[in-house]
């Protein structure tokens, strides 16, 4: 296939999708509209998630932070604001201070990336608790101002389909390209001439503005809010989980795993939480070791070579339980001496 006819592919799904997940709340129950407004937040956040670290190769844990800034945005300006500039207000703050944060951590690599954005994650935190307790004199807020559920809903759909065309956009650019060569390697990327700190500076600002739209968003299906709740590390774990299990590598990967992660937590999460963190670390082990990029890359030949694999550790433990390969090894070890002797 060439180019134009995946990205036509591509839209198309995008468009199947998004008409389904529009019709979805005119006939389903409660219940089933909860999980899917949960299953569009991780597909936005892990999209977004992935087009920046995916490609780049950065493993930022800042998400939460993201996703609280914007909720506390929209708590605090929802009031006076209304909903689009609210949500417009959540994502430009947290664009702000990624862009921020990027100019002070985006030198580092590695482990050293990955600590320190969870460090300021949880300095923005404690930060906020502070305010909140020694200026507000209140440790959460109440939000007397709530939208319809079906207003949450199309909004975080919105957020959603945006972060996903995006991606299918993003990728086909100068600057997709360029965050590709920074993963593959930086400084060969510099020495061609790509300005690899705005690069990266601008991806992690554009991952950042669609948390915090998702966060101011999702801010209002609670009604009370605190900064263990929006800035909960979970949320930054769980979306650098799904996008990691479902291929981050990869466009469709972190939706599928989203939906995959969405339901185990609705089923498992509220009457089994043990399982369902259980099941979380399973994923990923068996992600790791059998699929590397993700279950994006599960395809007809990953099937069969698993089924190769497992006849062959079948027919292993069948020849050594019954003392075949001791006896293979004996044959061989005979047939070495007798070419050592002649």
């Amino acid at each position: 296939m060439t180019s134009r006819q995946f990205l036509i592919r591509d839209l198309l799904v995008l468009f199947g999708l998004t008409g389904w997940a529009v019709a979805l709340p005119g006939f389903a129950s409660d219940f089933i509209v909860s999980m899917a407004l949960t299953c569009l937040m991780y597909i936005a956040l892990s999209s977004s998630w992935a087009l920046f670290c995916g490609t780049t190769r950065y493993l930022s844990l800042a998400t939460s932070a993201f996703f609280g800034i914007g909720a506390y945005t929209s708590a605090i300006g929802l009031e006076s604001l209304s909903w689009p500039v609210a949500i417009a207000a959540g994502a430009g703050i947290a664009a702000v201070v990624a862009i921020v944060m990027g100019l002070a951590v985006l030198h580092l690599r590695g482990t050293y990336f990955a600590v320190l954005t969870f460090g300021m994650t949880e300095l923005i935190r404690h930060a906020i608790s502070y305010f909140e307790k020694s200026v507000t004199g209140t440790v959460g807020r109440v939000l007397m101002v709530v939208p319809e559920r079906d207003t949450i809903y199309f909004t975080v759909l919105l957020l959603a389909v945006v972060a996903v065309a995006l991606s299918i956009w993003i990728r086909r650019t100068r600057f997709g390209l360029a965050m590709q060569g920074i993963g593959g390697d930086e400084q060969r990327a510099q020495t061609l001439g790509v300005n690899t700190r705005l690069v990266k500076t601008a991806g992690f600002a554009l991952t950042a503005a669609i948390a915090g739209a998702v966060g101011a968003a999702m801010s209002v299906r609670w009604t009370y809010i605190d900064p263990h709740t929006v800035f909960n590390p979970f949320i930054g774990f769980q979306t650098v989980l799904i996008a990691l299990i479902g291929g981050a590598m990869t466009l469709w990967g972190p939706l599928i795993a989203a939906i995959v992660f969405s339901v185990l937590a609705e089923t498992l999460r509220l009457q089994v939480p043990q399982v369902y963190m259980m099941s979380l670390g399973l994923l990923l082990i068996l992600s790791v070791l059998y699929l590397p990029g993700g279950l994006a890359s599960v395809r007809g030949d990953t099937f069969r070579g698993w089924w190769c694999d497992l006849k062959a550790w079948w027919q292993e433990t069948k020849d050594d339980l019954s003392g075949e390969t001791e006896r293979r090894k004996q044959r061989e070890k005979k047939q070495r001496e007798a070419r050592h002797v002649y």
